[in-house]
């Protein structure tokens, strides 16, 4: 057997190999495009704004929540209290990747109108009676507060997924019949 044809062979079984571990996941290759922490003290990057509503709770909140230097503590667990699940009023440290991501879509879309918040945290409870009416995953990122389902007011939702997909956060899901765009900090994929 010639050495090109071993090598494949070798690549093949380990990739059928990390294919049979259960939940072995990449995590997330998304960084904002300003640091999380800027090495430079002294240099100072753009803030981050956002103005979110729960569609569900009609609750408003406009935030800065990265000042350019650094992130607001207090804005963002006031930006994790309205992404709460508001079934059970739980309220989960949610992954700041995602509002980064938000930011930069609204961004990069020259958008300035209202972040509509569909799903944000979901607890356990909540997630498995969602289950029975189908079309939510058993071991969704909602519960680990590494997802959200949004929309953004006067953009078409195509547009907002193809700018999350250009983003390579981790999971894009699209859902034009329910109106809303899906994206967790898990491994890199679409539906």
């Amino acid at each position: 057997m010639d050495y090109t044809r071993r090598r494949l062979l070798a690549a093949g079984g380990v990739a059928v190999g990390a294919c049979l571990l259960p939940g072995v996941a990449l995590s997330s290759p998304y960084k904002a495009s300003s640091p999380n922490e800027v090495s430079n003290p002294n240099e100072v990057t753009s803030a981050r704004t956002l103005s979110l509503c729960n569609i569900h709770t009609r609750e408003d909140l406009e935030t800065q929540y990265f000042d350019g230097k650094s992130y607001i503590r207090q804005e963002l667990q006031r930006i994790n209290h309205i992404c709460r699940d508001f079934r059970r009023n739980e309220v989960a440290h949610m992954d700041r990747r995602l509002f980064d991501a938000i930011a930069e879509i609204q961004q990069g879309l020259g958008h300035k109108g209202q972040v509509r918040i569909i799903s944000g945290y979901r607890s356990p409870d909540t997630n498995r009676a969602l289950q029975k009416n189908g079309g939510v995953a058993k071991k969704s990122y909602h519960m680990k507060g590494q997802a959200i389902d949004f929309n953004l007011e006067g953009v078409p939702l195509s547009k907002v997924r193809n700018a999350a997909l250009e983003l390579r956060l981790g999971g894009v899901g699209y859902y034009p019949k329910s109106g809303f765009v899906h994206i967790d900090t898990g491994p890199v994929r679409r539906w």
